[in-house]
């Protein structure tokens, strides 16, 4: 028998060795193909993906791996059909597993000839890209998510901008707080939004270079609208980087700050503002501490003169003086002390209406030296639980008020019970209170417009509004009948204290 040539021999060696190379790849279906498209061979790895035993596929045509849509419209016979024209032809696309499961596929089809230019028939190549295929659906529709979900917000202005600044990008957010429309912004420099002297001092370019730098840049400050005006602005400009860490322009978020900043600036002018209050309440506290020895030590002296050489008019002049700063001392103090929560209550069972009459007896001859008829209308008895003294004071401030404020004109105190409350009413005949001023005017060191000319530091109605809240009632002012001003004070009737 006559043997091969060595050339031979050798060729048929690496023939087979290329068979058994091809049998074993599993991650790929290897098969060549007839000319008409019938399969001759089948590796492992088409049988793994696509589920045929070889004696199950071997003569069967191509078609078998193509949905029906595709077998329809005869693209297995157009695909060989290219290959043969072209000697190669790839697609993507769905094919069909033996179970009759799809799966997403990478094909390679090329035509095999012999040495005379004859199609002896195909090789084709698939490979399984399924699970690629979901990770980058995924991707993609990640991406197009985050695309829709940026594109929605409306509280940031979140855009894009090339390496040269220009923006790339614009969602609704930078739409409503910046006020340009996407076709008017889209490749206009990012220092349209900052205010002229940034963009003269070349800020807006040392904002990006510092980005870059550091990978981050964050500002506080004033940007600019379309229509010109400016807002308070967080900015945060981030460089991004493509997969292989190339520079490809910047992401810049922008938050409109302006109410925020407008309250952080009402929350410190109320905090200077409360502490100047502190510091005048300790200032009054001190000085009226301080007045307060010496002016009793005065009073004291005025009594010893007005018991060894009698009363004089200049004497009583000074003895009145005296009082009425003692009282505006006490009223600093007393100030001082609802300021710190201090301010003394002794609660017991008391007669309203015998506390009234008292206070009226008490303020006669002032009234009448102010030419006042002071008219004082109680029940015989109505009792309830207070501090006597505080509620005198509160009855002595208003009254001491409708005398300076309605000189020579009537006063009228009445007292009664409603509906389980004590209700006290004090008129007066002068210039009224304006309703501008009536709920100023029971704050501390505030007066109506027509009691300015008339002295005074404003606390009266201050501390008297104090004394009755501790008590649960209220005091509030309105017109009275025939001109006027008429005070009304409401405690609730109780057999205990508040």
């Amino acid at each position: 028998m006559e043997t091969g040539s060595p050339h031979r021999e050798r060729a048929e060696s690496a023939e087979r060795q290329l068979e058994l190379l091809i049998g074993s790849v599993r991650d790929y279906a290897i098969f060549s193909l007839d000319a008409e498209g019938r399969v001759k061979t089948w590796n492992r790895g088409a049988e793994l993906i696509k589920g045929y035993t070889p004696d199950e596929i071997i003569g069967r045509h191509i078609d078998a791996f193509y949905t029906p849509e595709d077998r329809a419209m005869h693209r297995p016979e157009l695909l060989l059909g290219l290959a043969r024209k072209n000697g190669r032809v790839e697609d993507q696309g769905w094919r069909v597993r033996k179970d009759g499961t799809r799966f997403w596929a990478d094909v390679v089809i090329t035509a095999v000839h012999d040495d005379d230019g004859a199609l002896l028939g195909y090789v084709k190549v698939t490979r399984d890209l399924t699970d690629r295929r979901a990770a980058e659906e995924e991707l993609r529709q990640g991406e197009q998510r985050l695309r829709l979900l940026i594109e929605s917000v409306k509280d940031y202005a979140i855009f894009m901008l090339d390496l040269d600044g220009r923006v790339t990008t614009w969602n609704i957010g930078a739409q409503r707080i910046l006020g340009y429309r996407t076709d008017e912004v889209i490749g206009a420099n990012v220092a349209i939004f900052s205010p002229e002297e940034r963009r003269k001092g070349d800020f807006c370019d040392q904002e990006l270079a510092i980005a870059l730098r550091d990978g981050r840049f964050e500002h506080h400050g004033w940007r600019v609208r379309k229509d010109g005006t400016q807002f308070w602005a967080d900015v945060i400009i981030t460089p991004m980087h493509d997969s292989t860490g190339r520079h490809v322009g910047f992401a810049m978020v922008t938050r409109d700050l302006t109410e925020q900043r407008r309250s952080e600036d009402e929350r410190v002018r109320l905090s200077e503002a409360q502490a100047s209050i502190r510091m005048r309440d300790e200032f009054l506290s001190i000085a009226a501490h301080e007045l307060r020895t010496p002016l009793t030590a005065l009073q004291l002296q005025l009594d010893t003169i007005r018991r060894a050489e009698g009363a004089s008019p200049r004497i009583e002049r000074a003895a009145r003086s005296t009082t009425r700063l003692a009282d505006l001392v006490e009223s600093l103090l007393d100030v001082s002390r609802i300021a710190t929560g201090r301010m003394p209550f002794r609660w017991e069972k008391s007669d309203l209406a015998a506390l009234v009459r008292d206070v009226g007896d008490g303020m006669l001859d002032t009234a009448h030296r102010s030419g006042c008829a002071l008219q004082v209308t109680v029940p015989p008895v109505l009792e309830t639980c207070c501090d006597p003294l505080r509620v005198q004071q509160v009855l002595t401030n208003l009254l001491a008020n409708a005398i300076k404020y309605g000189v020579g004109k009537p006063i009228d105190v009445t007292l009664r019970a409603e509906r389980g409350d004590a209700v006290l009413d004090v008129r007066d005949h002068g210039a009224g209170v304006p309703d501008a001023d009536r709920a100023r005017i029971f704050e501390r060191f505030e007066r109506a417009v027509p009691m300015r000319n008339y002295g005074g530091l404003g606390l009266g109605l201050y501390v008297a509004r104090e004394i009755v809240a501790a008590h649960g009632g209220t005091i509030a002012v309105a017109d009275a009948a025939g001109g006027g001003a008429c005070f009304t004070v409401t405690f609730p009737i109780r057999q205990t204290a508040p």
